[in-house]
């Protein structure tokens, strides 16, 4: 499984002669299905030019000095949002140490401030520079703060010393990184998935459907997946590319997503119902193209099954998500839902609307957008009952590919303290 494809990656790249091995980074991280975008320090650019770079990665490099509008202005924001990832090599001692103590004086520095992405870097500087006890407690601080840090390698160096300090090879690098994105936080769990719309035949033409694209369950299927997770992703229509290394059902209906869901849950440890089920279907489906021969059309449609109320109560029962899409009372019709369903988890997001209002200048959230807002409530099972105790959290705009990274650790945490609690129980 390549789990860099389709990655959205920034690339730090800061003083030092190792810049020069970004370019092949740069080319390889591309070879691999990453998206990826340069930010540059002032300093970097006077080993290798940022032409160099916009060259292997085709768009515009980001840095201070800049005069093209399109990587000025608020753009430490839009990359901090964007980014699955952030790789800073090489690092400087001089950024890591700036990193480390919360400076925010540059770009480069400012981006990872405030992007809540996977955050690696990768040493490299002359060996008295990296033995300084100054530098080894920087690394500390920031492998204490979740960065994942990548070497370095011991060798020759430019300065023609021997010794730790050099930046790891471009292949070690490709590696960690893609080791990065796979927690293993659901190792050898079965998780079935259900994304996308379905679709409701009037006749053989026409449909009742929904706007849901199937973004938000696709990206939690690979998110799963990369954590180890043997997926089944059951979806309804969409246009999306399936994810790597998942066994996939593709249904129409909402019934034929029932059919295919209800058979898998007999070794199913986590059911996610991320689709956007129709609550109706019509009556009668017209065996041939309805006519437009009247002024009006009366459809008679009758109520589905609902498939996660029936996951709940099935004796093989696993710990069942759910989500709500709603357009207003976000929060009191989450919370009603999660109990009125006996759901385990509800993933509350609102549709249709910018995340800061109708005149902001945020992307919109939700369906057919690659961003989203997420507001999650889950049992606390230690407070059973009909009035439950609720944990909450919420998630703020981001990627949906880094809200299903999110969710999914959030999602294995309360999996285990469940399953936990529930073999304390039954001790």
């Amino acid at each position: 499984m390549n789990r860099l494809n389709g990655k959205h990656i920034v690339l730090g790249i800061t003083g030092g002669i190792a810049a020069y091995k970004s370019a092949d980074l740069t080319r390889r991280l591309k070879e691999a299905g990453a998206d990826v975008r340069i930010v540059m320090t002032t300093a970097a650019t006077e080993f290798v030019t940022p032409l160099t770079f916009q060259a292997l990665s085709g768009y515009p490099v980001f840095f201070e000095n800049a005069d093209d509008s399109a990587t000025t202005g608020m753009k430490h924001i839009e990359l901090a949002r964007w980014a699955d990832a952030i790789l800073i090599a090489p690092a400087s001692a001089n950024t890591i140490a700036k990193l480390a103590h919360g400076r925010a004086d540059n770009l480069l520095t400012t981006l990872c401030l405030a992007s809540e992405a996977i955050k690696c870097f990768a040493p490299a500087m002359n060996r008295v520079m990296w033995d300084d006890p100054s530098t080894q407690a920087n690394c500390r601080t920031l492998v204490e703060k979740n960065w994942l840090q990548f070497g370095p390698g011991s060798g020759s160096q430019a300065c023609g010393e021997t010794g730790e300090g050099r930046m790891l090879e471009v292949s070690e690098l490709l590696a960690e990184l893609e080791h990065s994105f796979g927690s293993g936080e659901l190792s050898g769990l079965n998780l079935v998935i259900t994304a996308g719309p379905t679709y409701e035949a009037i006749d053989p033409v026409r449909f009742i459907g929904n706007r849901s694209s199937g973004r938000m369950g696709y990206a939690i299927a690979s998110a799963a997946r990369e954590a180890g997770a043997n997926v089944t992703l059951i979806s309804g229509p969409s246009h999306l590319p399936v994810p790597e290394s998942v066994s996939f059902v593709a249904v129409e209906s909402a019934a034929e997503m029932q059919q295919a869901v209800l058979p898998r849950l007999a070794d199913c440890h986590i059911y996610i119902s991320a689709a956007a089920v129709a609550d109706y279907r019509v009556a009668e489906v017209e065996p041939q193209k309805i006519k437009k021969t009247a002024d009006s059309l009366t459809l008679q449609l009758v109520k589905n099954d609902d498939i996660i109320s029936l996951v709940a109560a099935h004796r093989s029962r696993p710990y069942v998500v759910g989500f709500a899409a709603e357009t207003e009372n976000l929060e009191v019709n989450a919370r009603a839902k999660l109990i009125r369903k006996n759901m385990d988890m509800i993933v509350a997001n609102t549709v249709g609307q910018s995340a800061a209002g109708a005149d902001s200048e945020q992307p919109d959230i939700g369906f057919n957008s690659e961003y989203n807002v997420l507001h999650v409530f889950w049992r606390e099972h230690q407070h059973l009952g009909d009035n439950p105790v609720l944990g909450e959290q919420q998630f703020a705009i981001a990627r949906k590919s880094q809200l299903a990274r999110q969710l999914i650790t959030l999602i294995a945490a309360q999996y285990r303290l469940s399953k936990s609690l529930h073999e304390k129980d039954t001790a």
